[in-house]
């Protein structure tokens, strides 16, 4: 069965430019897997994972490292250039096939219902619009499919939360390539239709300083069977 659909709509092929935000994420993402924990949290998001799977914002492709053999093969969108060629020299060293493809999160360009599991890592937090993207997730999930998810989002007492609101009118989205710190990935998940499974929430880094993008949930959602 094609992943890809000659049918799909069509994309512009760089709906997200952030050249300085990739330049800088592409430095500071590979620091942050041992310094704040990430590369072990990465392994538990996408432990037992098998079949088809399409990672949304693929980024840099620090996934890649991590999925299990079981899996037959990965399509991994990313819309930024510049973070897309790193993803594609990432995907050289998978142990898995990795098809690494531009596209944006609200418009993917691959077939309903061709895979077995949707990866949403630290996306939600910048795509323009979540429901449309959680739809988008849906809709190219078999019924009964599982969405896999580690996000950051809104966290603490009433204080850390004005000040992420704060953040996210101002500065942060325009220094941090459109993300925001105050949404609240699990209730969108919910919202979106899915069912959601076993999930906990974290801080990183573990063993550092509260900062206002610490707070973060790994956990599971499934398409309900039709």
């Amino acid at each position: 069965m094609p992943l890809r659909s000659t049918g799909a709509r069509k994309v512009a092929r760089d709906p997200v430019h952030h050249p300085l935000f990739a330049r800088y994420y592409a430095r500071v993402s590979v620091a942050a897997e041992t310094r704040l924990g990430l590369a072990r949290v990465r392994g538990r998001l996408l432990s037992g994972l098998s079949g088809r799977v399409l990672e949304v914002g693929a980024g840099n492709g620090l996934n890649f490292a991590h999925y299990p053999r079981a899996v037959a093969e990965v399509v991994a969108i990313e819309p930024e250039r510049r973070l897309r060629q790193s993803a594609r020299e990432s995907a050289l060293r998978s142990g898995v096939p990795v098809d690494v493809v531009p596209g944006a999160a609200e418009r993917l360009p691959v077939k309903s219902e061709g895979f077995d599991a949707v990866v949403l890592s630290l996306v939600l937090c910048s795509v323009r619009d979540v429901p449309c993207a959680l739809a988008e997730a849906r809709r190219v999930l078999r019924p009964g499919g599982q969405v896999r998810f580690f996000e950051h989002g809104r966290g603490g007492g009433p204080v850390a939360v004005f000040t992420q609101r704060g953040l996210d009118r101002t500065v942060w989205p325009l220094l941090n390539g459109g993300c925001h710190l105050s949404r609240d990935p699990v209730a969108a998940l919910r919202a979106a239709g899915f069912v959601l499974g076993p999930y906990r929430r974290l801080l990183l880094p573990e063993n550092g300083p509260v900062l206002p993008a610490s707070y973060c949930v790994l956990g599971t959602a499934w398409r309900p069977e039709d």
